[in-house]
């Protein structure tokens, strides 16, 4: 998530540099042709400024198709804290020998206590680990010069900046070692840590550590993690519509190629500079539709590693510092800070 107030100048010409140079190449073909008079046709105003205009209505509609479906993301995850918060306040308060007839210690209490806590930070961060895997339709896999752009904008503005190993080491300190052993070979590791939650509240029952009435709004707890969980995996795994995705690049296209023979010849009626006028002009409105296309096309994944997305990270820190001042820990892990204006 960019987090600066604005995205400086700089930045957009280096996510965009190569757009601008195309662009001002084809103009400046074109430019030569009628210069030199071997291209004569001239299309029109009007057609192509209706295309432009249908092509802006459609690009805008796939844009706030992506926004929405990173907004859920973010909601998601907004819920994924509060609920966090609630597990830990039901660990909390209600794990007790309040109804035990064999009374634990406070330090096996607390011991319970902690391994419920600490298994949940776990799977956040597994969670988040599962959603960072690459599907078939984002754009680091898509080979060629999009994938090298892809894994450029993930080392510099995304998971690049954070360490990848940060998801397995918090795994081996929030899980007891015979757990992680299991749990980190199944396909969906995050599944069954919620389960193995549940799995933990029925022996808590069996001893009375809990009664039916907090063993079922702790589970109930739990299904909430596995709603939340369920929600991001459907925006992960089903992508924004392809018919809806790709036609608009098509028709993006369709506009860039027709635009010149429009603009440029109308520009050169101008004069001896108008040819020269109208190179940076045609590559300029090209430049602003290709980037309203750009802009939805990287934010309709809030998945993917780069620095639109959701910050995962920082949200799954928030959650355990939370959660381990709970257990009145002091020292806590700190806060993720934000790098070259992105927060992971």
């Amino acid at each position: 998530m960019i987090v600066t107030k604005n995205i400086s100048f700089r930045r957009v010409l280096k996510t965009s540099w190569y757009h601008i140079v195309w662009l001002m190449l084809g103009a400046g073909f074109f430019a030569f042709l009628y210069y030199m008079g071997y291209l004569e046709i001239t299309i029109p105003w009007l057609p192509v400024s209706v295309i432009g205009t249908a092509v802006a209505f459609y690009v805008g509609f796939k844009n706030n198709s992506a926004y929405d479906r990173m907004w859920e993301a973010r909601k998601i995850w907004g819920a994924i804290v509060n609920s966090s918060r609630a597990w830990g306040t039901y660990v909390d308060g209600f794990v007790s020998n309040q109804f035990a007839t064999n009374k634990a210690s406070e330090e096996e209490l607390h011991a319970v206590k902690k391994r419920l806590i600490y298994r949940h930070i776990g799977w956040l961060y597994a969670l988040r680990n599962q959603l960072l895997i690459p599907t078939s339709w984002e754009h680091i896999s898509q080979g060629g010069i999009m994938t090298k752009t892809a894994r450029f904008f993930q080392e510099n503005f995304g998971v690049g900046l954070v360490k990848d190993q940060i998801t397995e080491e918090v795994l081996k300190e929030t899980l007891p070692p015979d757990e992680y052993e299991r749990l980190i070979n199944y396909k969906n590791t995050a599944t069954q840590i919620i389960n193995e939650q549940s799995r933990d509240l029925t022996q808590l029952r069996a001893k009375d550590l809990i009664n039916d009435f907090r063993h079922m709004e702790m589970m109930q707890t739990l299904y909430h993690f596995y709603d939340h969980q369920g929600k991001c995996e459907r925006i992960k795994k089903f992508p924004l519509p392809r018919q809806y995705a790709n036609m608009s690049r098509y028709f993006v296209g369709i506009f860039l190629f027709l635009l010149p023979m429009s603009m440029i010849p109308e520009i050169m009626k101008l004069g001896s500079w108008g040819m020269w006028l109208s190179i940076p002009l045609t590559a300029l409105v090209g430049w602003v539709y290709i980037m309203m296309e750009v802009v939805g096309d990287y934010s309709e994944n809030p998945f993917s590693g780069m620095s639109y997305d959701i910050p995962m990270l920082s949200l799954c820190r928030v959650i355990e510092i939370d959660l381990r001042e709970m257990l009145g820990e002091t020292e806590l892990p700190p806060p993720i800070e934000a790098k070259r204006g992105v927060l992971m």
